[in-house]
């Protein structure tokens, strides 16, 4: 039996894609600590530097060390060997290949990785920023906090993390981009990079909001006991609403693949996450709620953002509000 070829999805030029979306990558600064998890995230961020005609700022953070009760003066170079070996790794990563074809600047500077990354994020107008975690468990997180949540909670720029669970390479030859929403002010933010890489790498763009499977409560009322048709019609009125919502959010013709709506009733993160296996999803996108105070809230356990980090198989980019 003859099989009739599906056309394959063209992407767009990033010029095209910056005029339909209002998006624009010129600037690309990757976190690096030479650990597998940041190797990840720099193939990441050197593919999308490549897809996007970006400018790549590679920085490494030498944090300080207190070495002795009372401060000495800074080591001399040579006998620096953190800052040696730092060199090393830079010189290697700089001989790489596929770094010819994109313009860049590896920077070595002393200071704890927030303080640093943000003084890049302003000074260079850095456009987006990626990095890997190691995904800490939730007691370890809990006790120590996660560097990769306090970044991307204060990070005025978009975040790319890439957890531990990610083994392949160059992945921003997306096939699948998830986008999940839950229509709040982060999410907004977060959808026209959603429709920029689905229009940048032709990838079908699947767009998926989570109902909560039971109601919830709301303005500090608990609703009564529901009987079981007052609950089927409240999923589905839920639903269809939800669904509605989704539609809107893609103007028509805006993409190359048809995109896909899915409303799941399910708890978070794990609806989440299973949406991305089922799609096998190339790529998660998603708002991140910006809190008053990041550096307590990188202590909270089993936050959404964090856990979908940690256990997806792709790259999570956030978009904070």
């Amino acid at each position: 039996m003859s099989t009739i070829a599906q056309p394959v999805a063209q992407p767009v030029s990033a010029q095209a894609t910056q005029e339909a979306t209002g998006i624009s990558l010129k600037h690309i600064l990757v976190a690096t600590d030479f650990s597998p998890a940041s190797t990840r995230a720099f193939d990441f961020a050197l593919a999308l530097a490549q897809r996007y005609g970006s400018e790549l700022h590679v920085v490494h953070a030498l944090s300080p060390h207190v070495r002795e009760a009372v401060p000495l003066d800074p080591l001399p170079r040579e006998l620096n060997r953190e800052r040696l070996q730092a060199e090393r790794e830079m010189a290697d990563m700089d001989k790489g290949p596929r770094m010819k074809d994109v313009p860049h600047h590896l920077m070595l500077r002393p200071g704890e990785v927030w303080d640093v990354l943000h003084s890049i994020i302003r000074s260079e107008k850095v456009d987006l920023l990626v990095m890997g975690t190691h995904g800490r468990g939730m007691l370890k997180k809990l006790a120590l906090g996660s560097v990769a949540e306090e970044v991307l909670r204060q990070a005025e720029c978009p975040v790319v993390t890439v957890g531990p669970h990610v083994a392949v390479a160059d992945v921003i030859d997306s096939r699948t981009i998830l986008f999940a929403t839950d229509f709040g002010r982060a999410s907004t933010r977060a959808l026209p990079y959603a429709l920029s890489i689905a229009q940048q790498t032709g990838a079908k763009l699947v767009l998926l909001h989570m109902v909560p499977p039971v109601p919830a409560m709301q303005a500090g009322y608990v609703p009564a006991v529901f009987g079981s048709d007052d609950l089927l019609q409240w999923r589905s009125a839920l639903r269809e609403q939800s669904m509605k919502k989704l539609k809107e959010l893609v103007p028509p013709g805006t993409l190359a693949q048809k995109p896909e709506y899915v409303v799941a009733g399910d708890f978070l993160p794990g609806g989440i996450l299973f949406a991305a296996a089922e799609h096998k999803a190339d790529l998660i996108i998603m708002g991140a709620n910006r809190s008053t105070t990041p550096r307590i809230a990188a202590h909270l356990p089993w936050p959404v953002v964090h856990d979908v980090i940690c256990e997806s198989r792709c790259p999570v980019l956030t978009v904070s509000a």
